[in-house]
């Protein structure tokens, strides 16, 4: 068995402030915030602002955006101040070590998995990013590339190294987010619609009890996976 592990958790999409203080007095260790006009959890400059002074330093604030232009990350970096930025898109290796340079934070980058070939430029991304995010590849017709509550087979991740630290993402919601976190260990946990009771609205009591149920899970040992645990997971 792997020893026990501090688990980061982070709260996505956050665009309330009820919900945001939810979180922080929660303990969350990282909350979200959406840049993303397809997303019903999008916030507008000076919405954000405002958000990030509520945050202060009671826990990191990431700025999702996706494929954003310089200037974009710009007035977000200026008026927003995220400590990390979180690219969301299509971003190449290239793009992100650029970004990561320019603007002088760290960058999580998300990359999207549904089979292991999804996995195959996974080395040149981990070189250029702070930290991978794997998220559910999104179905197929979708307009924004997370946030679809759903799960991907948590099997594909067994062959990565032991040193890589990750964060894992897609489809966990307080019922799974301990078994995620006891088969797979990674560094980071993260959800957006699994603490939703409808798109882009959070519940505060969903929100502690993923927190509740991370922290716990984060403490204990992990168990060897099953070949059934990743594949049986399903959304909230």
């Amino acid at each position: 068995m792997h020893p026990a592990m501090a688990i980061t958790v982070k709260i996505c999409g956050l665009s309330e402030e009820k919900t945001l203080r939810a979180a922080l007095d929660a303990g969350a260790d990282l909350v979200g915030l959406v840049f993303h006009p397809a997303s019903p959890r999008n916030v507008g400059i000076a919405w954000a602002a405002k958000l990030r002074d509520i945050v202060g330093t009671r826990a990191g604030t990431v700025a999702l955006v996706v494929d954003a232009s310089d200037a974009d990350l710009a007035e977000i970096a200026t008026r927003v101040r995220p400590t990390r930025f979180q690219l969301h898109g299509h971003e190449t290796p290239d793009r992100v070590a650029v970004i990561r340079e320019r603007f002088g934070l760290p960058v999580i980058k998300s990359v999207a998995v549904r089979t292991h070939h999804d996995l195959e430029d996974l080395s040149a991304y981990r070189d250029a990013a702070d930290m991978i995010l794997f998220d559910a590849k999104p179905p197929v017709g979708a307009l924004r590339p997370g946030g679809h509550g759903v799960p991907f087979d948590w099997s594909l991740l067994a062959g990565l190294p032991a040193d890589f630290r990750f964060m894992l993402s897609g489809g966990l919601h307080p019922g799974n987010v301990a078994e995620a976190i006891e088969v797979v260990r990674p560094a980071a946990v993260d959800v957006s619609s699994g603490v939703e009771t409808a798109p882009g609205k959070k519940d505060e009591n969903l929100i502690a009890a993923f927190i509740a149920a991370a922290r716990l899970a984060g403490a204990r040992p992990a168990r060897p996976a099953s070949p059934s645990s990743p594949a049986s997971m399903s959304a909230a």
